[in-house]
């Protein structure tokens, strides 16, 4: 299956040693080395006080992302569809809460079931940049990326409008930690648009095949689930990618950054992968 192409505009990036898409461009070149410092508390520009008092890390991760991507001016945002992918959501409201469960009174905080819905981070957006444009929030466990730019491609197939897909996971803590081993926290995003326009840096086109039938490329590698996937081409940066199921995004990043032209592999489901042809504007 063959999709129209793409391009995208604007990226945004937040990660330890990631700290906005320009600061990281000379690490995703090779030219500075990568050094993976914790994540400070990031203050949303966009949110009203009210509203970026009650954010939670998960919904302020997601925010660094997409304003590194939109800019200074959220009016940029304000038509725009937006995507916002997570493989499980907010882990650490999920743990609060089945925590308050298991006490005696079983009293749940307002603000963690305010904050406990799949969507919250979508919901904080519509509410800092004013957007009555559509809005979603998917998620594909370790396929979310993927699941994620398909959908934004559908959506500049069937409306034309400019999207910005955002894709993000926090560090979830014990005891999910054991079972979901997300070690870093990671996001990204990508302003992207139906046609070129005068700032494009990427044309993306994509492709879906089943496993059984897809090209051999010389850049994957096997995954733990035996697919393909494509790979950083420096170590450190791979090392990032097998750390949170949004850092899937890294090789089409690191690519970007060098303006390769380059396939890129991307698991989509089980039985299926993403080519992303990916060719500097």
């Amino acid at each position: 299956m063959n999709i129209a192409p793409i391009y995208i505009r604007r990226i945004g990036l937040t990660a330890p040693g990631l700290l906005g898409w320009q600061n990281s461009m000379a690490v995703l070149t090779g030219h500075s080395q990568l050094d993976q410092q914790p994540l400070e508390k990031y203050k949303p520009r966009f949110l009203p006080a009210n509203e970026r008092r009650r954010a939670t890390q998960m919904v302020r991760l997601a925010f660094s992302a997409a304003e590194d991507a939109v800019g200074i001016d959220p009016e940029l945002a304000k038509d725009m569809s937006a995507i916002f992918a997570s493989s499980g959501g907010d882990y650490t409201i999920v743990d609060q809460i089945c925590r308050a469960l298991c006490q005696d009174d079983k009293a749940v905080s307002p603000t963690q079931f305010h904050n406990s819905v799949h969507n919250s981070a979508s919901g904080y957006w519509g509410i800092a940049v004013g957007s009555r444009a559509a809005a979603s929030s998917l998620s594909a466990f370790d396929h979310t990326f993927a699941a994620g730019l398909i959908e934004a491609a559908a959506n500049l197939a069937f409306d034309g409008l400019e999207t910005l897909l955002v894709s993000y996971d926090v560090v979830p803590p014990e005891p999910l930690h054991g079972k979901r081993h997300i070690e870093i926290p990671f996001a990204s995003a990508l302003l992207l648009s139906a046609t070129k326009t005068d700032d494009a840096i990427a044309k993306l086109t994509l492709s879906m095949d089943d496993i059984e039938g897809a090209p051999a490329l010389s850049d994957v590698k096997s995954s733990s689930a035996g697919q393909l996937e494509s790979q950083c081409c420096l170590p450190a940066i791979e090392a990032l990618r097998l750390l949170n199921p949004a850092a899937r995004c890294l090789p089409l990043l690191e690519a970007i950054a060098n303006a390769k032209t380059a396939n890129i592999v991307v698991n989509a489901a089980k039985h299926k992968q993403l080519t992303v042809l990916t060719e500097a504007c």
